[in-house]
């Protein structure tokens, strides 16, 4: 990995590139691959030590500033910022990789590619409770719900059955 170091109203010291070199050392596997360039700018203003990392790769800008009393929390709470943005990066790339086909495996699916049936499909859209009620109790509950139908349980037999809106206004039941 390379470093750059801009100083403002501060002198690089290399006890703070050695700080900040030491931190990229322990979080360097997430940048394997293709090589990574750090420009590190330290800032000393009115008492706040304020430091900006600014990392190129893979094509892509890490960024991350922080302001603290002390330079060294301040570039250590940076590097955990840039850390943070490069695990999540390595990640969508490896999940993009994981998700993705081979060309190969997709031209010879192509050609074995069965015709879908063209009749009817059946689309499961949910479940029901059963619950036991009457017949009136199954008119009374259908007439207050948006559903065209209700399926319950025969308070008199214990059978399942469907009571459904006709579209003459009346009330159909379809027992087994």
């Amino acid at each position: 990995m390379k470093f750059e170091y801009t100083g403002r109203h501060i002198e690089v010291t290399p006890a703070l590139r050695s700080h900040v070199e030491d931190h990229f050392e322990k979080i360097d596997h997430l940048f394997k691959g293709k090589p990574a360039k750090a420009h590190v700018i330290i800032e000393v203003e009115r008492g706040r030590h304020r430091s900006e990392i600014v990392l190129k790769w893979r094509n892509e800008v890490l960024t991350a500033n922080t302001a603290n009393s002390d330079m060294y929390v301040s570039l250590s709470q940076s590097i955990d910022k840039i850390e943070k943005q490069a695990l999540k990066l390595k990640n969508k790339v490896i999940d993009k990789a994981h998700k993705a086909k081979k060309a190969g495996t997709i031209a010879s699916k192509a050609l074995d590619v069965e015709p879908e049936p063209t009749g009817p499909r059946i689309i499961r859209s949910r479940k029901y409770a059963v619950k036991p009620m009457t017949e009136d109790e199954a008119v009374l509950q259908l007439t207050n719900d948006s559903n065209n139908f209700i399926v319950f349980r025969n308070a008199e037999n214990e059978r399942v059955a469907v009571m459904y809106s006709r579209s003459d206004g009346n009330f159909g039941l379809i027992e087994p």
